[in-house]
């Protein structure tokens, strides 16, 4: 296998911001990438649209890059959203880093990621790819009322299983964990055990969440639907705080690095990174790039 000099480049310019965030995800604020997500928290739910000439943008973008790079996509909004099925946009674009010779590293929460295993596998025979499928429970029907337009937990786990399976380097994003809700001992231990069983190559956490204003009303309405009378606690514990980092984080990182050095699942951002781009040895330069 070639030895590639993989340098940052951005083609973030290539897409348009949204106003606001996608409709599973409370922390996200802006998309870019094939898919607009339009989410106005209180007034305009579930509103998704995307470019009609994204696939034509980020192909002229890619032509005109000088040095390769892995092209993140996924950070502020879904790859794989419900529209991804019919619209196949992020497959396209997928199709054009792979034609071009680009790395792909993904974040999702979907287990139609699996439908792309053939793209995937076609990208890292030249570039480094990386799959980072979103847990933050191990129990379905908690799953359902925390990320109810997402597949279950077992869903994810079986795509994380396949993936493996095909030599694709797959991991974890265990975030965020939601305060009082999923910070517990028992729940982290049961993500890092599937996800051993599944052959998960890292897992990396954040144990709490971050809200901006409208986002918390929006989350608080929710806790009253779906957890009565936790409002008043998140209220005392975090008041208007950006940041609602788990009471138990520091237990809770104690925990998640015992078992996980038990298992030998990858943690450490560092270590992620070397594994996932050691069979192209040459050193990476710069940052990854956005398409998300």
């Amino acid at each position: 296998m070639p030895s590639v000099d993989f340098a940052c480049v951005c083609i973030a310019p290539l897409v348009a911001r949204a106003s606001v965030a996608h409709a599973d995800c409370n922390a996200c604020a802006t998309s870019t990438g094939p898919w607009l997500s339009r989410l106005h928290l209180l007034r305009q739910p579930q509103r998704v649209g995307f470019k009609d000439n994204a696939l034509a943008l980020i192909a002229r973008e890619l032509r005109s890059k000088r040095r390769k790079g892995v092209v993140v996509t996924g950070a502020m909004s879904d790859p794989y959203n419900p529209f991804e099925q019919e619209y196949r946009l992020t497959r396209g674009a997928m199709k054009l880093i792979d034609a071009h010779d680009f790395g792909i590293s993904i974040a999702t929460k979907s287990d139609l990621v699996t439908r792309d295993i053939d793209v995937i596998t076609s990208t890292k025979t030249h570039s480094p790819v990386l799959v980072k499928m979103t847990v933050t429970t191990a129990d379905d029907e908690l799953c359902r009322k925390v990320k109810p337009r997402a597949p279950v937990a077992s869903r994810r786990f079986s795509a994380i299983r396949q993936l493996s399976e095909n030599g694709i380097f797959t991991g974890i994003l265990l975030m965020p964990v939601l305060p009082f809700i999923e910070d517990s001992d028992d729940n982290v231990v049961s993500i890092i055990r599937l996800a051993s069983e599944a052959g998960a190559r890292f897992i990396y956490p954040a144990f709490g969440v971050t809200l901006r204003q409208n986002q918390r009303e929006w989350y608080y309405s929710k806790l009253d639907e779906h957890f009565p009378g936790l409002r008043l606690k998140y209220a005392k514990q975090f008041g208007n705080a950006y940041e609602f980092r788990s009471p138990r984080a520091t237990e809770l990182w104690r925990v998640f690095c015992a078992e996980c050095d038990r298992l030998g699942i990858l943690y450490k951002m560092e270590d992620i990174i070397e594994a996932y781009r050691e069979p192209y040895r040459e050193p990476f330069r710069g940052s990854q790039l956005s398409l998300s």
